[in-house]
């Protein structure tokens, strides 16, 4: 017999953080399921009314955090799993975002990930056992215009989950940045603060629009079931790509990125470092 795993989610409110919280709870586990607005779980907590628990949250705010983390585990007596995915997106170009979006955008997407993080460790240190999912996105493998401080905040939140998985993994606990493909999770209607556009910048606007065209993704149902079996792995990758399409985007950015260093190499080899 299995025993049910207790989750956290952030951001569980919509999107890939529903879907998430959706399967778990049909697979028979328990769910702390956080966000701004928990309004939109209500069908949940009819149905899984012993499974679900769910308040409000604010992953900005570091002191809300520890005692939302603080709540959860004493909800179930412990906590599996922790998955931080709670964001937003800033689009605009780098020069038209103004201090406030920036630094709201990352107080969200980036330090709301490490608030959980610190809040969740001892817990899952006191007990042994735990693993962290970090939601990242493939576009973590390179910038791209219009999203570059979406792509910052992943790629910081990248870079501090390797150095959080070395320093967690003797304690056994396990880290897994999830690079989140692209899924129609609503990130560019409700969870979008755009820029004062710039006129300078409506030519490259227009063609990244062409480029990207109309498809909102694949529905983020379609993600769950490797969430599931990535949380039941007792060695998970610390890193994964998760949609076939995303792949191959990932690995062409990569083979490009290797192709300039080795064109450059000359130039590299001059300095001794």
């Amino acid at each position: 017999m299995t025993t049910a795993k207790a989750w956290f989610i952030t951001g569980a409110s919509r999107g890939l953080g529903r879907a998430f919280t959706e399967a778990a709870l049909a697979a028979g586990d328990r769910v702390v399921a956080v966000a701004r607005n928990i309004d939109p779980l209500e069908d949940l907590a009819a149905a899984y009314p012993e499974a679900l628990v769910r308040f409000p949250l604010d992953v900005a705010d570091r002191r809300a955090v520890f005692e939302g983390v603080q709540q959860a585990f004493a909800a179930f007596g412990r906590l599996d799993i922790v998955v931080n995915n709670a964001g937003g997106l800033l689009y605009g170009m780098v020069e038209e975002a103004t201090e406030e979006q920036i630094r709201a955008h990352l107080d969200v997407n980036f330090f709301g990930a490490v608030w959980v993080s610190q809040a969740a460790v001892p817990h899952l240190r006191a007990q042994g056992a735990g693993r962290i999912l970090q939601v990242t996105s493939m576009g973590s493998a390179g910038g791209m215009a219009t999203v570059g401080f979406y792509g910052a905040g992943k790629v910081a939140l990248d870079s501090l989950s390797e150095a959080l998985a070395m320093e967690v993994e003797r304690f056994g606990i396990k880290v897994t940045i999830v690079e989140m493909g692209g899924y129609a999770t609503g990130l560019f209607t409700a969870g979008t603060t755009a820029t004062e556009p710039l006129p300078q910048y409506d030519a490259l606007r227009t063609e990244l629009e062409e480029m990207w065209g109309d498809e909102s993704g694949p529905d983020p149902s379609t993600a769950a079931p490797v969430i599931m079996e990535l949380a039941t792995l007792p060695d998970p990758p610390r890193r994964l790509i998760i949609g076939s399409r995303s792949y191959d985007q990932v690995r062409e950015i990569d083979q490009t990125r290797i192709g300039q260093y080795q064109a450059w190499e000359h130039l590299s080899r001059m300095a001794p470092g």
